[in-house]
């Protein structure tokens, strides 16, 4: 028994002995984790490089654009072909997607040898190969008859520009193709399948040696797309768990592909969105960024490959180079005497001849040496225990180098992911394939270890796929053709908001008419654009001055503000003001109860301000359509922004305020001015530029004033001078002018609103509505399918939730998709990337829209204007206010040039209103003031 223990304790000391030999020649194959987060930060480094314009071309890692937008949403169904071209077999694939709820396909694969006169010959012949073995699948599967989508799986390095198209950069493997290189090898590929001629295979023939035959038999595909294996496995892995959006191949060559954000991309136009990345990790190192890492091994190893100084990072941990590294390291240890006894075999001199599958079988420690020993006999090696110990732990040492700088560059792709989304600690999947990854004993496990290591804030799974190349490429051609369809769709939802430019200039005609019919006596009565006289007939000259009160009701809040304002060369406006707030039971009450409400929100004011004594002029905003018989007398036509209060429409507001005053007899004031929003913010602007002659406001709803003639205005008497005249053209198109235009999610938010049929163009351009069309199209998009999984929210079922602001923030340049995401998140819409894509071009169309609408009621007006003054060219101001168009990122701009586009003979500025409402209604007041003591003199 001692003998037994004894003889144990000799082979334990013996097995030390011999790995801490092995460690120490091999010192520089043993990577610590510090030496692992530099090459961390290293490829980090190396795909910021490769993914922008500038640098990529000098960038080892490539980081292909792969075109793969999407990855597998559960929807997918159909039949696919997919051709797999990269390995020692060619394989043409049959896919069955199913529609069953279970994410579920079936796959139908056949194998086919890829000779080297194929691998090592010319293009054309090559191409033809792919066409008759695919021809002979078809014909064994019995496809013929059907028009099927293919996804072409070609492992090799492509720079793509579509998703079914791509240049060839380099062969790797054992490929070397003349005559490709350089060349789109989709177009090859269809020009083979274009004139493919195959003849019926006779049985137990092989394809390959009936490559050219004489009956013709047409191969009826649609090539869909070109896919990398890499982004293939991830794809499979995608269908399986929704997490996937990593793909790793690790097996006779190497390489990984992820889902980057479109807006880190510049090789690529466009910032929505998200796109995979084929890495072509492969290369990491050929331009010296590894050689620290190198040893005298794979220089040697490279000096001999077939493509000296290319592919550094994959001759160090693929399975193609891992067995040649392993002799190089016996041979060199050998020839020092450190093994089999100093002599030097046939086997280890010959190259290649150790490969993976010996190196796996012999780091099988639980089968002790025995593996080993076999296998170096096998060679012609006669090895001892302590060789058999010593070639053991070599090939550990060089698998487990592997492990390790793979995880390294897997480590950086998975900070990235976790810092492109901005969080703290990310859940992920790993989709992985490869023969070393699924063969080896040890590899798997190594590689998750270190991974988990390397990037600790990280929680990744590993899955492993099941046919990448086959399957995944039917899985990206059928995410490529459900993007396709969805597309289609999409566009047809949102092509009637596209206005074409002859479109909106029968809508700038057609506002033009209706800004006639409004001034004319005898069609003003039946007028959609009221075109109101306001009695406002000047501007402001600076001569204005003295303190004025301003009331501002428009909305949910009222304001009471105090205006001073001093003239001359010491000119200058100073306001103070409160707000209060206007609840919906008095907004929908009675009349007598808003305007008490009123009057105790003024008194509030004047004892906060300690002014309750002073008769001061106020001017009292009110923003809604009125007939005004003079400056101070204003009928309400009709509430709106959600205004109901009874018994106020048909009265003049300005003697129900003053009722209201004589009920509470606290204070008196004299009423100068009943005014609108819109012409405040012109004469706000005006004070500061005496070319402003429009007002325009573009906010939650929307209205334009200008100056007209006097002797255009039928409706009041006299023709000297000018007046402003409040279009109210928020009614345009009440009388069906401009239905063909009007979609059902116009008519649907129309008719749910607290007007039906009235301000039908407010209900397309302002901002009370857009947000409702919004929410409309998404409801249809969702039951359709191509939003939300199809599931429709209680969140989107509720009328309002999407608010106007929202689609400002969404359609934000300054903001990623992913905050888009967060954003839909708060309103309970659990979004994907794509969803938000698509919930962005649906808000851009809307905004679009309502500005290109509102531009083109604007060229009606500036248009006026210029005939007006009868001139060719038209110098004027426009005055705006509103949150759409000062917070919206887009509305001003496309605004803008549409009114240039629409009226190119008016060259127009616009002006941001300064509280137009407030300061320009005291003007406004002040402007009255002057010219009633002007006409008293």
């Amino acid at each position: 028994m001692f003998a037994v223990h004894l003889l144990a304790f000799h082979f334990t000391k013996l097995k030390e002995d011999q790995i801490k030999k092995v460690d120490r020649y091999l010192y520089q194959l043993r990577l610590s984790d510090d030496v692992l987060l530099d090459v961390t930060a290293r490829f980090q480094a190396e795909m910021v490089k490769g993914l922008g314009r500038d640098t990529n071309p000098t960038a080892a890692v490539k980081m292909l654009p792969s075109f793969v937008r999407s990855l597998p949403d559960g929807s997918e169904k159909g039949d696919f072909l997919a051709v797999d071209l990269g390995g020692s077999q060619f394989r043409a694939h049959q896919v069955k997607v199913f529609d069953d709820g279970k994410q579920s396909s079936q796959l139908e694969s056949k194998f086919y040898p890829t000779p080297k006169e194929v691998t090592q010959g010319n293009g054309a012949e090559l191409f033809d190969y792919i066409a008759d073995c695919l021809s002979d699948f078809m014909e064994t599967k019995n496809l013929k008859h059907k028009k099927l989508p293919l996804g072409f799986t070609f492992s090799f390095p492509c720079k793509q520009t579509k998703l079914e198209e791509g240049v060839l950069l380099a062969w790797t493997k054992h490929f070397r193709v003349r005559g490709v290189q350089d060349t789109d090898v989709v177009s090859s590929l269809r020009r083979a399948l274009q004139k493919h001629q195959a003849s019926f295979v006779p049985a137990g023939a092989e394809p390959q040696n009936v490559l050219l035959g004489n009956h013709l038999l047409d191969i009826d595909v649609d090539v869909l797309a070109l896919v990398n294996d890499t982004v293939g496995t991830m794809m499979t892995c995608g269908y399986d768990d929704q997490r996937c959006e990593v793909g790793l191949i690790i097996g006779t060559g190497t390489n990984a592909c992820y889902m980057e954000e479109m807006r880190h991309i510049s090789l690529v136009e466009g910032d929505e969105g998200r796109m995979c990345i084929n890495t072509e990790w492969g290369a990491f190192g050929d331009d010296g960024a590894l050689d620290d890492l190198r040893t005298e091994f794979d220089r040697e190893l490279d000096l001999g490959s077939l493509n000296p100084g290319k592919q550094l990072f994959e001759k160090m941990i693929s399975s193609l180079y891992l067995g040649e590294l392993v002799r190089l390291i016996l041979l060199k240890m050998t020839k020092e005497g450190l093994l089999f006894n100093g002599k030097v075999s046939t086997a280890l001199l010959t190259k290649d001849k150790i490969e993976m599958r010996h190196v796996s079988a012999m780091e099988k420690y639980k089968e002790g040496l025995s593996n080993t020993k076999e296998i170096l006999t096998e060679l012609n090696l006669f090895p001892s225990e302590e060789d058999c110990v010593a070639v053991q732990h070599v090939c550990t040492i060089v698998s487990f180098r592997s492990a390790n700088l793979c995880a390294a560059a897997l480590a950086a792709i998975l900070t990235r992911l976790r810092e492109n989304k901005k969080l703290l600690r990310m859940r992920t999947t790993v989709g992985i394939d490869g023969g070393l990854y699924k063969t080896h004993p040890k590899y798997a496990k190594r590689l998750h270890k270190v991974v988990r290591r390397l990037v600790p804030t990280c929680d990744v799974r590993f899955l492993l796929s099941e046919s990448g190349s086959g399957r995944g490429a039917a899985m990206v051609t059928a995410v490529a053709r459900r993007l396709a369809t969805q597309r289609r769709r999409l566009d047809a939802v949102l092509a009637p908001f596209l206005l074409p430019p002859g479109t909106l200039c029968e809508v700038r005609d057609k506002m033009r008419a209706e800004l006639e019919y409004g001034l004319k006596r005898e069609t003003q009565a039946q007028a959609t654009v009221k075109m109101l006289p306001t009695y406002v007939c000047g501007t402001p000259d600076g001569t204005e001055k003295g303190k004025f009160l301003a009331l501002d009701l428009g909305g949910t809040n009222f304001r009471v503000l105090l205006v001073k304002i001093k003239s001359r060369r010491r000119r200058s406006v100073q306001m103070y003001n409160k707000i209060f707030a206007i609840p919906l039971e008095i907004m929908q009450g009675t009349g007598e109860e808003l305007f008490d409400h009123i009057v105790q929100c003024i008194a509030d004011f004047l004892e906060y301000m300690g002014i309750k004594g002073a008769r001061l002029p106020l001017g009292f905003t009110f923003s809604f359509p009125c007939r005004q018989a003079s400056i101070d007398k204003g009928t309400l036509v009709g509430w709106t922004k959600g205004f109901k209060a009874t018994d106020c429409e048909g009265e003049d507001v300005v003697d129900m305020l003053r009722e209201a005053i004589r009920r509470r007899n606290e204070f008196d004031l004299d009423i100068v001015a009943v005014v609108n929003d819109t012409v405040g913010t012109m004469m706000t602007c005006g004070y500061e530029d005496p070319n402003c002659e429009i007002g325009l406001i573009a906010g939650t709803g929307t209205n334009v004033c200008y100056m007209e003639d006097m002797k255009n205005i039928e409706i009041v008497e006299g023709n000297e001078g000018k007046m402003c005249i409040n279009t109210e053209w928020g009614a345009f198109g009440d009388n069906g002018c401009i239905d063909y235009i009007r979609t059902k999610y116009d008519r649907e938010v129309d008719e749910g609103s607290l007007n039906p049929g009235k301000q039908r163009y407010e209900k397309m351009t302002s901002g009370m509505y857009l947000g409702e069309i919004v929410r409309q199209i998404l409801i249809d998009l969702t039951k359709q399918g191509l939003l939300f999984r199809g599931h429709i929210s209680e969140s989107l079922r509720k009328k309002g939730i999407f608010e106007t602001k929202f689609l400002s923030q969404i359609e934000s340049d300054r903001l990623a998709l992913l905050q888009v995401r967060r954003i839909l998140q708060q309103l309970g819409l659990d979004s994907t990337c794509e969803d938000s894509i698509i919930v962005k071009e649906v808000c851009g169309a809307v905004s679009r829209r309502a500005a290109r609408l509102c531009g083109a009621g604007l060229a009606a007006v500036v248009e006026k204007k210029r005939e007006n003054r009868g001139v060719e060219r038209l110098q004027i101001t426009v005055g705006v206010d509103g949150t759409l168009y000062k917070l919206h990122p887009h509305f001003s701009r496309i605004l803008q040039e549409t009114v240039k586009e629409l009226a190119p003979q008016c060259d127009v500025t616009f002006m941001l209103s300064e509280d137009g409402s407030g300061k320009g209604a005291a003007l406004i007041t002040a402007v009255a003031k002057r010219l009633h003591n002007v006409g008293q003199k």
